[in-house]
């Protein structure tokens, strides 16, 4: 007890540290209130930290405690001291502080209080003097001011004497991490309280920030450093933390020289910044202030309004040569501005960056993070701009380049997910006829570096607003989605490569196999997170059972062979084709509502081939015998599934099949399924997962039945995964067999016509089957 008391008193001496560095505590003020509640303290930051924040006082006259908390629930989640987050991270964030007093309008009356320079409220208390407790209202006039000390580095050195003293941050390991360019441990680890809200980047070999973020998801939600929280307050709350791990060793690297050379500062640059949001001028601004060379900027605004804000910013920015701005209509997102706008213009210059502002929400606050870290990457950071314009400058076959895909994102977002259609059209204007990956590297968020004359195909359509759809969109599935996936093909149809950063490791490459990174999980690990929810259900097909070549017509193939002989129909491939037809005109009339039962298809076929419904009915039961057949266990997943039944947890089977519930059943119980599980299958249902409508269905039993804690496994990227994560599901991907092979880098086969060749599907088939039987790579 004795030693957890000293080290309790030596960690609220450090965060006292902190908070009078930081220079937002007014002691006067908070004396005034301690006073009038006839209490006593020798260290006023001390009795606020301790007590005075549950009793009502505050720390500052701009800063209500209750307030900060009730407007901001995610600091309430994270269990964090509010004044403390707010001194950190919540000024940086432009938080609300008191119903009387608006951060935002502060710094446009006081445009010196500069985000990295000073914390806002000790501007206040300098310049407006120390106060009793009163209602504040904000000035209506701007002062002068001297110039004021900087407190962010007191802070910030208190931070790292914590982290170096629990072995957390280690300065020579960061530096031969991520850049000799930091000359002292206290630039390392700015850069890594920068960093790390949004980046994978780790302090030491002790501390990994990517899986501390996936294990809090309120830490990563609230946009705050990984290290920052554990030190404060997550070792308190015995939260864990793992040693550093790089989840990804890209198969090749690419050389980078880390000083601007002479052939690079010949390059004529154009960075392109689509504003829908107008705080985001400023940080667009801001990004540039590092920038290793001048370049032009062209801007468009969603608003007329912004343009005066942009000419303040930009015109005397000393990276910023010339500036161009146009105002333009809610249409074509962050592509058609740049298209119509300035798609005739881009040809003359050698490089162009593409940024637009981006945000989302979660739990109705902002989340920025996605829009950072591309920030971060592609403009912001000197040391990656500088490595890569050497890189495009020495480099010819260079076309495209962005950073790695966000880390926070579903491990199936380098999929084409709905937008084959789209696709289609695209490549077809662009000529181009190689047939595009299901898993496929493109500029997920849609902002990148390219050479114009790599993406020239696309400048040259000479595209108007007329072309884009209008707003508004859904989350995926539009010619705006499927653009930014084909940007990449339409780099390497034209010759070129694409180049990556991967931020982890500091890294840059030109090897795409980060696309499937997040698929290297051990089967161990994922039936240890299975074991966390109650109740779990599972895809059928491809997900527990497999079929022994792999090809889900191959069943239907051997019956037409049979009918073949039989001189019912002209070649197995016929019949194949009639079979696919029949199943697609029960759809048809009934307007793609509900599903088909296989007992409808024969029908369909009966009168087709004119045969009568006893025999329709035989040749029905012979394509079930014929898959039952083919079917075989996914070993693995067959025992992670018995296991969990066995362990109490609640288990559903959900298939979209036009097989009855019964031979389903018969499938499940062939692969080795013994546990017992609630099975729902479409043609029974008369719902689908991959229209949604099934999913409806279960999110509704789920909130009728008060089940919180459910997720769902299978194969699929839209009915799996997508789809049901729109609806708020948890969900968890993993791969299909062909995606697996593709993964793994083979050729692709049993596509196209080869996908109906016997002689093709027993050569191949059984391969992939084997090889995806273990649905993760390294496996």
């Amino acid at each position: 007890m004795k030693t957890k008391h000293k080290l309790q008193e030596k960690k609220l001496k450090t965060l006292t540290a902190i908070i009078n560095a930081c220079g937002a505590f007014d002691k006067i003020f908070y004396r005034s209130q301690l006073n009038g509640a006839a209490k006593k303290h020798s260290d006023p930051i001390a009795h606020y930290l301790k007590e005075g924040w549950k009793i009502g006082f505050n720390p500052h006259p701009c800063f209500d405690t209750d307030y900060y908390l009730k407007t901001n629930e995610d600091v309430q989640k994270l269990n964090v001291h509010p004044f403390l987050h707010f001194i950190i991270f919540g000024h940086l964030e432009d938080r609300s502080t008191s119903e009387n007093f608006n951060l935002t309008d502060y710094r446009r009356l006081h445009p010196e209080v500069q985000f990295d320079k000073i914390n806002p409220l000790k501007h206040f208390t300098l310049n407006y003097g120390q106060t009793k407790p009163t209602s504040i209202k904000r000035p209506v006039s701007t002062p002068e001011f001297a110039t004021l000390p900087e407190a962010c580095d007191l802070d910030d050195a208190h931070l790292l004497e914590q982290a170096q003293q629990a072995g957390l941050f280690n300065f020579e390991w960061y530096r031969e991490m991520y850049g000799a360019h930091f000359l002292t441990p206290l630039s390392a680890f700015k850069d890594y309280l920068h960093k790390s809200r949004f980046s994978p980047v780790n302090p030491s070999p002790s501390f990994d920030n990517e899986t501390y973020h996936r294990m809090y998801s309120d830490v990563y939600h609230a946009q705050m450093s990984p290290l920052t929280h554990y030190l404060l307050c997550g070792e308190a709350e015995g939260r864990e933390y793992q040693p550093a791990h790089i989840k990804w060793q890209p198969g090749s690297t690419v050389e980078c020289t880390t000083q601007l050379t002479g052939k690079a500062k010949k390059l004529k640059i154009a960075i392109c910044l689509h504003i829908f949001y107008e705080d985001y001028i400023e940080r667009f601004a801001r990004a540039l202030d590092n920038f290793p060379m001048p370049v032009d900027v062209l801007v468009t605004v969603s608003s007329a309004s912004f343009e005066a804000a942009v000419k303040k910013q930009f015109s005397s920015h000393p990276a910023v040569k010339d500036l161009k701005i146009r105002p333009v209509p809610n249409k074509g997102r962050n592509f058609g501005p740049l298209l119509v706008e300035y798609g005739d213009q881009l040809a003359k210059y050698d490089l162009f960056c593409h940024l637009h502002s981006k945000k989302s929400l979660y739990s109705g606050r902002e989340q920025n993070q996605w829009a950072e870290y591309l920030t971060e990457y592609l403009l912001r950071d000197a040391s990656v701009t500088t490595r890569l314009l050497n890189t495009f400058a020495e480099d010819s076959t260079i076309g495209l380049y962005y950073p790695t895909t966000f880390w926070m994102m579903p491990s199936w977002v380098n999929h084409v997910t709905m937008n084959k259609g789209f696709m289609s059209e695209w490549l077809e204007k662009f000529e181009i006829k190689t047939k595009t990956s299901d898993f496929l590297a493109y500029p997920a968020g849609g902002m990148f570096w390219a050479r114009p004359s790599a993406v020239g195909k696309l400048l040259d359509l000479k595209l108007t607003y007329d072309d884009f759809p209008s707003e508004p969109l859904p989350n995926d599935g539009s010619s705006l989605h499927a653009l930014e996936r084909v940007i990449g093909t339409l780099v390497e149809a034209n010759g070129q490569r694409q180049l990556f950063y991967y931020p982890a490791s500091d890294t840059f490459t030109t090897d795409q196999s980060f696309i499937t990174m997040n698929y290297h999980n051990a089967l161990q690990s994922v039936q240890n997170d299975l074991k966390t929810y109650s109740h779990i259900s599972f895809d059928a097909f491809d997900t527990l059972m497999r079929r022994k070549y792999t090809v889900s017509d191959h069943a239907k193939l051997k019956l037409g062979k049979e009918l073949t002989q039989a001189g019912l129909v002209s070649s197995a491939h016929e019949f194949v084709t009639l079979r696919n037809k029949a199943e697609f005109t029960l759809r048809q009339r009934m307007s793609f509502q509900g599903d088909v039962k296989i007992s409808g298809i024969y029908s369909e076929i009966a009168t087709v081939l004119d045969i009568d419904e006893a025999y329709a009915d035989r040749l029905m039961r012979r394509e079930f015998e014929l898959d039952l057949d083919l079917i075989q266990s996914k070993n693995e997943m067959v025992d992670i599934f018995n296991g969990l039944g066995a362990a109490g947890h609640i288990l559903w089977v959900i298939s979209d099949s036009y097989y009855t519930g019964a031979q389903v059943s018969l499938m499940l119980r062939k692969a080795g399924i013994a546990a017992p599980y609630r099975l729902l299958v479409s043609s029974e249902e008369q719902k689908r997962k991959d229209n949604g409508s099934m999913w409806h269905m279960i999110k509704a039993d789920l909130q009728n039945e008060g089940i919180t804690n459910h997720v769902h496994v299978g194969d699929n990227v839209v009915a799996d995964s997508q789809i049901p994560g729109d609806l708020g599901l948890s969900t968890i991907h993993i791969l299909h067999p062909m995606d697996k092979w593709r993964a793994l880098g083979f050729a692709d086969v049993l596509s196209g016509e080869s996908a109906l060749d016997e002689g093709h599907i027993h050569k191949w088939g059984a391969l992939v089957s084997g090889v995806g039987r273990i649905p993760f790579l390294g496996e």
